[in-house]
């Protein structure tokens, strides 16, 4: 690993703990010495992490992944040990269409069906069912081929205007 991508690593790590709430800019190392305790390593390693002078071994990124509820693959990518090609995520069937304008997660509510192993029969019900518990997103909006029948607040909102 060179040393840039080490520094890239470090910060997308330290960004990750910040999110996660962890004070690490603490001259007392409060929020370091909580994380250590939280994932069970030892404060140095996790200090080596953010200073840059290494990546964890394979046990203290499972750790801290788990504490840091991000996945051991993300970290595995991001620290260059392994690459997308060394851990692809697992492939849609083959009938379902690839998200246009995806919501935020990644997936439309199609693949997602065809995800979970939902019938082709049944994926329709799923999707008008599932749409009503999502938040209205560009790619969701009623009209839209594939797209969910907005969800009950959003047809009221619809009848008032």
């Amino acid at each position: 690993m060179s040393a840039g991508e080490l520094d890239e690593f470090t910060a997308w790590i330290e960004g990750v703990i910040r999110r996660q709430g962890y004070d690490i800019d603490s001259p007392r190392g409060g929020g370091k010495s909580r994380l250590a305790d939280e994932a069970g390593v030892h404060r140095a390693a996790i200090t080596r992490l953010l200073q840059g002078q290494s990546v964890p071994d394979l046990e203290t990124m499972r750790r801290l992944a788990h504490v840091l509820r991000i996945p051991v693959r993300d970290m595995l990518i991001k620290s260059g040990r392994l690459t997308e090609e060394d851990l692809p995520l697992p492939g849609l069937p083959d009938d379902v269409p690839p998200a246009e304008e995806a919501a935020p997660a990644g997936l439309t509510l199609e693949q997602a069906a065809a995800g979970l192993g939902i019938p082709p029969e049944q994926r329709e019900m799923f999707i008008r069912v599932a749409g009503q518990f999502l938040p209205e997103w560009p790619s969701a909006r009623p009209g839209r081929e594939g797209a969910p029948e907005p969800g009950p607040a959003a047809a009221e909102d619809a009848r008032r205007a």
